[in-house]
């Protein structure tokens, strides 16, 4: 029994320190996905909690883990553990069938799972927390209580350390499709041999007032009325890693292609809210896009989902002397997590990626990327983007 004991708490706290620590280093990334439950249950008031529970679940996943590795206080930690996955699991379950979000965010960005896979997953948890659960009486470890909690801080520290951390600057992992290093273009490419997207065409009739639903190869005599037609989602097909990605302006006009094949260093000013974006450092944000305005060795934009009143209103709070694009706010989102951020490319691939509180001067820029000789013997393009 003692082994199987062993094994329980292997399994379970490794999965679990594993949940906390890729939530606690974007924490953002949890809020956004406690946002989109608040939606899908109607209870948008509720938003505002979302960044604290975002730290309170990754420094709870991450406490509870490291106390089954170790055994420390294992009867309050079984009865922790016990009631989280009670709770989710049956969550999870609701998520599965009614699928109001279709990724549950359980292992952040770091893993995506469906909502059926993710009930699954947590099933098979819960066998081994039901074994931790019936033996909590045992196998404890013999350190001393104050000793045991003395222990159970360390993680509890390091998971809002870092959540806090990450929060004021960026993840320092980045599991996103949009990371640095990253080739755009190529990670929105679907093969040719991917699978399609399969629908099955749904057709109501009515007769003698009852509507039934029937296939293509299951159609009624011609006594019934048709009433709708309706494709329903047998099996998703490929989607690429970045399926979403597109810049255009306040005219409609795609210029996605063009930024993405510029020979140019362009900066992309990401803030996917001008209404709430911070404004903080806008004067050293300004500093560096006049730059690139008048030396003309790279281009300067800002992508924001805000409409024109919101743009125009950014405009004359902050001087803003770049051209503003439009891009899903999701997308924003997913780009970098900060509002506002920088990213900086070169014919469609990511070099670096700041947190608005940390932008860097031109000096720096200039030392890094436009006097480095990795890049300046490169050809220039004469395809400007407009401003």
């Amino acid at each position: 029994m003692r082994t199987l004991n062993n094994i329980s708490r292997f399994i379970v706290g490794i999965v679990f320190i594993f949940s906390g620590f890729v939530k606690a280093i974007d924490p953002l990334g949890s809020t956004y996905k406690f946002q989109d439950y608040f939606e899908a249950f109607g209870m948008d008031t509720l938003g505002f909690l979302a960044f604290p529970l975002a730290i309170l679940l990754s420094s709870l996943e991450f406490v509870i883990g490291f106390s089954l590795l170790f055994s420390t206080r294992k009867k309050l930690t079984t009865w922790a553990l016990l009631l989280f996955m009670s709770f989710f699991t049956v969550l999870t379950f609701i998520l599965a069938i009614y699928n109001p979000v279709t990724d549950c965010g359980c292992f952040g960005d770091a893993i995506i799972m469906t909502n059926w896979e993710t009930f699954y997953k947590n099933i098979f948890l819960m066998v081994f927390t039901i074994i931790l659960f019936r033996y909590r009486n045992e196998f404890e470890t013999k350190w001393a209580v104050p000793k045991q909690w003395g222990f159970i801080s360390i993680p509890l520290i390091f998971s809002i350390l870092i959540s806090v951390y990450c929060y004021n600057n960026l993840p320092i992992m980045d599991f996103r499709p949009y990371s640095v290093g990253t080739y755009i273009p190529e990670k929105m490419i679907i093969p040719e041999d991917a699978p399609k997207a399969e629908y099955e065409t749904i057709l109501v009739y009515q007769k003698d007032g009852v509507k039934k639903e029937f296939t293509m190869e299951n159609l009624p005599d011609t006594t019934w009325e048709w009433v709708s037609t309706e494709n329903k989602l047998i099996s998703e097909g490929y989607v690429p890693p970045i399926h979403d990605f597109t810049i255009s302006t306040s005219f409609g006009n795609d210029i996605t292609e063009i930024v993405l094949n510029d020979n140019k260093f362009t900066f992309l000013l990401v803030t996917y809210d001008l209404n709430e974006t911070s404004i903080k450092n806008i004067e050293q944000i300004n500093e560096l896009a006049n730059y690139a305005k008048e030396s003309g060795v790279c281009n300067f934009i800002c992508l924001t989902s805000s409409l024109e009143e919101a743009i125009n209103t950014f405009k004359e709070k902050t001087n803003a002397p770049y051209t503003f694009f439009n891009t899903d706010e999701i997308t924003l989102k997913t780009i970098i997590r900060a509002n506002p951020g920088l990213v900086l490319l070169k014919k469609g691939t990511i070099l670096d990626k700041w947190h608005h509180k940390n932008t860097p001067s031109i000096e720096e820029i200039k030392e890094e990327y436009i006097e480095n000789p990795k890049y300046k013997n490169q050809e220039s393009n004469e395809d400007e983007i407009a401003s």
